[in-house]
Parts: C-alpha cells; structure tokens; sequence
C-alpha cells in the first residue's frame, strides 16, 4: 500500500488488486489536472482503513477509482459498508463486469460512474473531467434555482452516446452482434453472426474485430476440409455470459 501527502486538489484512492493496472490507474490520475492520488489499495481492507484515517486527520478522500473484484470481498458490497461506516467518498467502478444486473447494482449502491476495461487513458481523462465538472456544479451553499440546475449537474457526470465507438460503430449495431456471439459457445464466422444479428458480412466483421480490440472476443482461424481457414469469432470465455473477472 502506498500513500501522499495531502492535496489541495480533488483526491482519489485507487482500490485494484492487479499491481500494474494499480500503478497505471495512479499514474493516469496523477496526470489529470486538479486531481490527485493520494494512494492506492490493493483490498477492501485496505481501502476502509486508508479512508478511516484519511477521515481523521481531517482530510476525506474525494473519489474513489474502485475494482470491482478484490481478493477479500466484492466491491458493491465494499461500497455499502462504506455508506454505512459513514463515508461520503464518490465512487467510479473500474471493472471488467458487463453484466447489466451488476451495472444497476452499482447505480443503487451509489456508484456515479462506471467504467469498462480495458479503457484507455482518454477515456479516464473524460470520466474524471465529467466528475470535475459536477463537482464544481454542486460546490456552493444554497438551494437550486430549479429543476433545470439539477439535472445539469447529473448530466455532466453521463458521457455522450457512443462517445466511445469508433466512426462509423452504432451502439444498437455492436449491442446486437455481441448478443448473438455470447449467445454461441462455439463462435461464429462474420457471415453467421451478420446473418444471425441482420446485417452483411462485411458489417458484422467492423463490429467482431472491435470486440476483439476492446478484449471481448477471440478471432481464431477454423479449419474445413478443404480450402483457406475461414476466421471464427467466440466470445470471451465462451459461452453465454461474459466473463467476471476484474
């Protein structure tokens, strides 16, 4: 466990068990204007106690950048006995988990922000700059003009629609061909899957190479009797779920 000094800035404790993604986290948020590390964990254990005397010496950890799967508890679960340890730290889980249950688990465990690995720093920088942004919105005494100044400060912790994709990628598209490769523990060719989520070949392959760049499909070559080996696409893990590591 590795602890600063305290900073004049909004201050994150980074909780993930992987050294090197630990170290990557810290370093991406030590890059970031107005913000700063001020340690990083590697166990919920860890974690409550850094946020324990971080709260004593009168100096309470802003945000927290949480994994969601510690080597001694799960960190939804973490998050509640944080509220109820009396702990105002924001949350962004940073995590691996795509399954939609475990994402509006995180909404009713007070989770502001959620972020999939792998991510790029770019994409850190924009979650941080949104919480920065809200942050600021919320900063002074007083009650709201209307409802208009509450739902900005809400809006700007949300990241545009598809802001992630690449050109030319639609959400609903990518959301349909990954629904039909988690669907088959075997894998399909981009013909299959075009054909199974309604769209060309050419299409499905754009969407199956970006799930394999992201880390959430293999491409593996398949073998016929005779002729070039056509590529297959299996979902990570195969299978119908995604994985639940990280």
């Amino acid at each position: 466990m590795t602890e600063a000094t305290a900073a004049p800035w909004i201050s994150v404790l980074v909780v993930e068990d992987d050294p090197v993604a630990a170290a990557a986290h810290t370093l991406y948020v030590e890059r970031e204007p107005g913000f700063h590390a001020a340690g990083t964990v590697h166990s919920c254990a860890d974690a409550l106690r850094f946020l324990d005397r971080a709260r004593a010496a009168g100096r309470p950890v802003d945000l927290t950048l949480l994994d969601l799967y510690l080597p001694d508890g799960h960190g939804l679960q973490f998050c509640r006995s944080l509220r109820a340890a009396g702990h105002t730290t924001d949350v962004i889980a940073v995590t691996s988990a795509r399954d939609l249950a475990m994402v509006r688990q995180a909404v009713s465990a007070g989770v502001v922000q959620y972020l999939l690995k792998p991510f790029s720093a770019a994409a850190l920088h924009d979650r941080l700059e949104r919480y920065a942004r809200y942050r600021d919105s919320l900063g002074r005494t007083g009650e709201a003009t209307g409802q208009d100044e509450v739902d900005q400060a809400f809006a700007l912790l949300r990241t545009p629609e598809r802001s992630s994709l690449p050109k030319g990628l639609s959400a609903p598209t990518l959301d349909a061909v990954a629904s039909v490769l988690r669907e088959t523990a075997t894998g399909l060719s981009a013909a299959a899957a075009g054909a199974a989520a309604g769209v060309s070949r050419i299409t499905a392959r754009r969407y199956l190479e970006h799930l394999v760049d992201t880390g959430r499909a293999v491409r593996e070559p398949q073998y016929g009797s005779v002729g070039r080996p056509e590529l297959c696409y299996r979902w990570k893990g195969g299978g119908a779920a995604p994985g639940r590591r990280g």
